[in-house]
């Protein structure tokens, strides 16, 4: 019996165990099976989508950056494919034992490896950087050949900006540079951030700054299926990218080369316009720089050499160089006279060659006068006397309210970014510039020197062309304007930028019938008649001398004696032809001394250039660099004959669909 007892406890506690097992099974079946139908039915879509991106990659597809032009279709940039080595930092191990052994591959100098460093402390990602650009074919093969050994290396086909004449116009191109940290923060808070994925290069100043939307273009996407190891396997989608607009300026190239070789070795800066709309003929800074340097990053040395430079090559002279004005602001002060009635043209006043107000001596032609002079002869023999008094008789701010609707002083609007503002001087604006009490206060003897274009004025030469357009358009006011037009890329239409609404300031037609007849003069009989002697047109124009440094009243000017960088500068604004003006320009030459012997001769060229289709010879070309030729000389060439483009530089032409 004790035995049947065992034999049953032992059959029950075996049921139990096995009721236990089956109970686990079902409970783990059960528990699977809710598994599959979570994972089937309730995290369907989102698992399905998180295995689609596994196997696929969505790459941003850069478009090409558009075209720029200039008013004839010339191409000033455009794009090329080469081929790039690259290093992805997270990937590729020990960076100097990478960069050393990819060096016996491929050709990598130390500037190469000095431009990797700096592009490496900028960059906070895990972005592929290049350690070589614009590798050879040769040099391609020979990396493929060694890919293997060289994990997070790749060789990637890059477009690359391409500027074709060098450093011609370069401050108005402007050129494109990799983003830095603080672009891309503000790209990334932008609505344009899906735009610039992909992207690693913006433009960064002149054009391809300020028109940045046009040109860039709208990214495309590619949908790639990868393997494994990451590398793509084929194309599954494609939404292509949509190339940038093609910008067409206003300035004539032509020109402006032709501008930018007769300063030669001189530091300056001219601004043509046309009166008539604001188009912007030519726009010239002297020194320049070749904006290709900037392209791919530029090196060390370059980068010293043009930011240490005495010469400044990389200010824009034109939109941000400020000078005193010279006596190219007598014109301006002879309209406030008349606008304003304070002074009627028949006024006589005598030029005894000095001025004297409260003690002090304000010198004119040094120890000689002129005379009694009218406002005709004052502004044809640029009489000093006539406007140290006129000057008195206005007042600080009666000229700035009259000068600020001019442009002096204030910003033009011009199309491109970074324009200054100079400084055209009022009670007002030297009670805020100062900090002292007695600096704040306007003395009258500091009134009398701004009649001559000296003292606090300082303008920019694009200032000054404007003001000088709006006297050669009758008191009609234009914004100056650098693009004139964009092309879509996809279609060929042609978009206009209309100009902005002219501006009427309400001068009177006697006024300026004066002031332009005077002007005229100055190119017959005055300070520019040698400099225009047998010109097929009549021009009216005035020349200017600024100090660069200030001279004692009892110190006579000595340019002999003086530092090359604080002789005088020469300027001239001028407007042709007289009777229907077509351009108007302003020039300085900067430290150059008379503006009759270095400034109005380029201006001359440029209006025979622009009126008469007239290209300098050789020989005058070259007097004109040393500022030794008042009118042309030898044969001048037809423009229409001249080369291009020049220097056997090879660059297309585009013709804008019409």
């Amino acid at each position: 019996m004790t035995e049947l007892r065992n034999v049953e406890a032992d059959l029950s506690r075996f049921r139990m165990r096995v009721l236990v097992v089956g109970i686990v099974v079902v409970l783990a079946f059960v528990l699977l099976a809710s598994r599959l139908v979570y994972l089937q039915v309730v995290r369907h879509e989102d698992l399905s989508e998180q295995a689609e991106s596994n196997r696929t990659a969505v790459v941003p597809v850069v478009p090409n950056r558009g075209l720029i032009l200039d008013r004839n279709g010339i191409v000033l940039a455009s794009n090329y494919s080469a081929y790039t080595l690259e290093i992805t930092p997270s990937r590729a191990g020990p960076l100097e034992e990478v960069i050393d052994a990819l060096s016996q591959v491929v050709d990598i100098q130390h500037r190469d490896r000095r431009r990797f460093k700096k592009l490496l402390e900028e960059s906070r990602n895990f972005e592929s950087l290049p350690i070589r650009t614009r590798l050879s074919d040769e040099e391609v093969a020979r990396f493929a050949a060694q890919r293997y050994r060289f994990p997070g290396v790749d060789i990637k086909a890059r477009l690359f900006r391409s500027y074709p004449y060098g450093e011609l116009a370069s401050h108005v191109i402007g050129y494109i540079g990799r983003i830095n940290q603080s672009e891309k923060e503000r790209i990334d808070d932008s609505e344009e951030a899906s735009n610039y994925r992909g992207t690693e290069y913006i433009g960064k100043l002149g054009v391809e700054q300020s028109f940045e939307a046009q040109l860039h273009g709208v990214t495309g996407v590619e949908e790639m299926e990868t393997s494994a190891g990451g590398r793509a396997v084929r194309r599954l989608a494609n939404i292509p990218a949509t190339p940038g607009d093609t910008v067409q300026l206003s300035i004539d190239i032509k020109l402006q080369k032709l501008v930018e070789d007769l300063f030669g070795d001189r530091r300056g800066a001219l601004v043509a316009l046309d009166p008539r709309n604001g188009e912007v003929l030519a726009f010239v800074s002297k020194p320049t720089f070749d904006p290709n340097l900037f392209v791919d990053g530029i090196d060390q040395e370059n980068w010293q050499a043009l930011n240490e430079s005495l010469d400044k090559p990389l200010l824009n002279r034109a939109l941000r160089g400020t000078y005193p004005p010279g006596s190219t602001y007598k014109p301006f002060m002879a309209m406030a006279a008349l606008q304003t009635g304070k002074r009627s043209a028949s006024v006589v006043i005598n030029d005894a060659g000095s001025w004297t107000f409260g003690g002090h001596v304000f010198r004119s032609h040094g120890d000689h006068g002129l005379g009694p002079v009218d406002m005709y002869k004052s502004i044809v023999k640029s009489s000093n006397v006539y406007y140290y008094s006129l000057a008195n008789e206005l007042g600080v701010d009666a000229m700035y309210d009259f000068m600020k609707p001019l442009g002096f002083g204030q910003i033009t609007g011009i199309d491109i970014q970074g324009e200054v503002r100079g400084v055209l001087p009022s009670t007002e604006w030297k009670r805020n510039a100062y900090k002292k009490p007695e600096q704040k206060k306007w003395y009258a003897g500091e009134t009398i020197s701004l009649g001559i274009g000296q003292g606090y004025n300082t303008f920019t030469m694009l200032q000054l062309a404007q003001a000088t357009a709006i006297l050669a358009n009758n008191g009609i006011k234009h914004k100056p304007q650098l693009v004139m037009a964009t092309q879509d890329a996809m279609t060929g239409v042609l978009a206009p930028i209309p100009p902005s609404p002219a501006e009427d300031l309400g001068y009177k037609p006697e006024n300026v019938a004066v002031v332009r007849r005077a002007l005229v003069g100055v190119t017959q009989e005055g300070t520019s008649a040698g400099v225009f002697a047998g010109a097929g047109y009549l021009s009216g124009g005035k020349t200017g001398t600024a100090q660069a440094v200030t001279i004692g009243q009892k110190d006579k000017y000595n340019a002999a004696k003086m530092e090359e960088r604080q002789r005088d500068h020469a300027l001239y604004m001028a407007f042709a032809p007289a009777d229907q003006p077509e351009i108007a320009l302003a020039i300085v030459v900067e430290n150059a001394g008379f503006g009759a012997a270095h400034a109005a001769p380029i201006a001359r060229r440029v209006f025979d250039y622009a009126l008469l289709g007239q290209y300098p010879s050789e020989e005058d070309l070259a007097a004109v660099k040393k500022g030794l030729a008042p009118a042309p000389i030898g044969k001048p060439r037809r423009a229409a004959d001249m080369p291009w483009p020049p220097g056997g530089a090879t660059a297309a032409s585009a013709s804008l669909q019409q």
